[in-house]
């Protein structure tokens, strides 16, 4: 019979499932007798009880990587940057990371805009202490051919696009725009007012051959203008190549 000195001030249910506030900080022992009492509650018997701690997240950095695929030299052979499902599939190959939850998917950066070399952003879960991101900082691991090295770094909200603009590198609060742009058009009105301002829903009469106004309740019909890549999309959508590349501000 397991025993414990930690004790429950508070039992309460949250969003994430049920939240125990202890007097002080449980060990694995401790997790483990828990565990076994919510299994033995009638009501919890066939659900997957999983204690943990409190988990904060921790930012890591992998160096000494390629940008990219190794290819044979030559004029016109196609330069493909790695991508974070090889990333993936190498990192969930290494045992050091088999115990490792990740906050998100593995991010490739270049580490210049010059550079054939990578630096990939990893976040991960941990403990309030960073047990885990502990263990990884400074260590060391076979990526192929390579010999990668992991370091402790700091949170990368990646490159802001301005709200009112809708230009990367500056924030809403600090755009020098006399007046807000339009992602859809690049008009100078807010979004909103996009199908009563902009001028490809506007009718021209004296075109040759006219254009006919977007009717009334209909949404706007015409291919759209990034006023970043000029690309026929929004500025705020996904498959920008401004949007894609938010986390390398080269």
């Amino acid at each position: 019979m397991h025993k414990s000195k930690v004790c429950s001030d508070c039992i309460r249910t949250s969003l994430n499932g049920i939240t125990i506030t202890t007097s002080e900080v449980a060990s694995p022992s401790d997790l483990s007798i828990i565990e076994k009492y919510f299994k033995g509650l009638e009501d919890l018997s066939n659900t997957n009880v999983s204690p943990r701690l409190p988990q904060s997240k921790f930012y890591l950095k992998i160096l000494g990587i390629p940008y990219y695929n190794p290819t044979k030299p030559g004029i016109g052979v196609p330069l493909n940057p790695i991508t974070n499902s090889q990333v993936e599939d190498i990192l969930s190959k290494t045992e050091i990371f088999h115990n490792i939850t990740l906050a998100l998917r593995p991010r490739v950066i270049k580490a210049s805009r010059n550079s054939d070399m990578s630096v990939i952003r990893m976040d991960i879960w941990d403990s309030q202490n960073g047990t885990n991101a502990k263990t990884l900082i400074n260590h060391s691991f076979n990526f192929g051919q390579h010999i990668a090295t992991i370091r402790g770094t700091y949170m990368n909200p990646g490159v802001p696009q301005c709200r009112k603009c809708w230009k990367w590198g500056h924030t809403t609060f600090a755009c020098r725009a006399h007046g807000v742009k339009c992602p859809k058009c690049n008009g100078p009105h807010a979004i909103e007012y996009h199908r009563n301002l902009a001028w490809c829903c506007k009718g021209n009469d004296k075109l040759n051959p006219p254009r006919f106004a977007t009717k009334q309740g209909e949404p706007c019909p015409h291919n759209f203008k990034c006023a970043n890549c000029k690309g026929d999309h929004q500025a705020d959508d996904p498959k920008c190549s401004f949007w894609k590349h938010r986390f390398n501000r080269d």
